[in-house]
């Protein structure tokens, strides 16, 4: 059992807890509690690490280091190597988001519709803590593409000016480009792409953008 604040164990979770280019530089990264533990043993992915309260640590160690509000019972080190790989059908492609809420959020509703997720530079690291608490686990489950690997037909979400998204051809295979939440998407993006939008009754001026990506999955779901 781990007795001592200096191990070099506790070190390395610290650090991965904190920071993105310790978790980018080592190709680690460290979730907290016991559910998302929970959820990388249901997917067969092993831990490198596996720290539990009262059983492989001090429990008053693990509350230290621990980010969250209650301390976590168990934090597990994971390699980033191990996670799903492969496309999928249906591809949410992610500009510069940059909360960590919405990314792990769009991982999560990508896992419910089966789709796969491309980020690109500038994103927010989908490994840091609060992305993962978004994902509810599903970072486990749903395959993490670099921006090139997005595949098929790239049909862009805008605010304004694209055709309704239910009048748009999303026969897979197909990407849905999201863009950052207040910048959007840059035009030249937008122009390799066809453009959907999202027509709203109420009035408010537009979606949170990961309320635009689960409509969008859906919307393609509901067709095959």
């Amino acid at each position: 059992m781990i007795t001592s604040r200096d191990n070099e164990t506790l070190k390395l979770v610290r650090k991965l807890l904190g920071q993105r280019k310790h978790r980018e530089e080592t190709g680690l990264f460290a979730v907290e509690g016991e559910d998302l533990v929970a959820a990388a043993r249901e997917a067969g992915i092993q831990p490198v690490h596996l720290l539990v309260a009262g059983e492989t640590v001090e429990a008053e160690l693990l509350a230290r280091v621990s980010t969250l509000p209650h301390p976590a019972r168990a934090i597990g080190v994971y390699r980033r190597a191990d996670l799903p790989a492969g496309g999928r059908d249906t591809c949410l492609a992610l500009w510069r988001l940059a909360d960590p809420g919405n990314v792990g959020t769009l991982v999560r509703t990508a896992d419910a519709f089966g789709a796969c997720i491309a980020l690109s530079d500038g994103c927010a690291d989908p490994l840091s803590p609060k992305a993962l608490r978004a994902s509810a686990g599903a970072i486990f489950r749903v395959p993490l593409l670099d921006w090139d690997d997005r595949r098929g037909r790239c049909v862009a979400l805008v605010a304004h000016g694209g055709e309704p998204v239910a009048q748009v051809d999303l026969s897979p295979p197909v990407t849905f480009l999201l863009g950052a939440e207040r910048a959007g998407l840059p035009d030249e993006r937008v122009a390799e792409c066809e453009r959907a939008t999202i027509p709203l009754c109420g009035e408010a001026e537009s979606l949170n953008v990961a309320a635009a990506g689960a409509i969008a999955l859906y919307e393609a779901s509901r067709r095959v």
